[in-house]
């Protein structure tokens, strides 16, 4: 979240409602919509360390609300995390765990474990296309894409684990 709001805060200064709603209008139902109270929390230990400053506007019919800039650190720290490239595939896999788990202990658990897991991915999958097809924004539609792409390559793993384990 932290990265985010940087570098929405590096086009203009915004307080949080606009943030979170600029968040939710770029990534669509794509990606879960923050919390307001996250934006906040977020924005505040921003402020305590230095990457973002605050300062009360007055509003004549509403109460004051607090605009978030970008300071010359967090200019830096958003130039920082472009520039670093993304992790990559996780290796410290809770469902693997589970799975090279239950065949030390020499029960026929895995294939319960892998056909669970599979139900799982083809759901999510399903959920991702009802998403993908009502999504007529680039940026949305192309995360969805990934996460798809993802599923389907755990799919053809899980395909290769019960191969090779059960």
């Amino acid at each position: 979240m932290r990265m985010p709001l940087l570098a929405l805060l590096a086009k203009e200064p915004a307080h949080g409602y606009e943030l979170k709603m600029q968040l939710e209008q770029i990534f669509g139902e794509a990606y879960p919509s923050p919390n307001i109270g996250q934006v906040y929390v977020t924005l505040q230990r921003l402020e305590r360390d230095g990457l973002v400053c605050s300062q009360d506007v007055v509003q004549a019919t509403r109460p004051n609300k607090r605009v978030y800039e970008l300071t010359e650190a967090g200019r830096e720290a958003l130039v920082q995390w472009m520039d670093r490239p993304s992790e990559g595939p996780r290796v410290r896999d809770d469902f693997f765990m589970k799975l090279a788990l239950s065949q030390l202990t020499g029960s026929s658990a895995g294939l319960g474990l892998i056909n669970r897991q599979r139900r799982h991915y083809l759901g999510l999958m399903r959920s991702l296309s009802e998403l993908a097809e009502g999504s007529d924004r680039c940026i949305p539609r192309l995360l969805i894409e990934g996460a798809m792409l993802h599923l389907q390559a755990d799919l053809e793993w899980l395909q290769r684990c019960q191969e090779e384990l059960v």
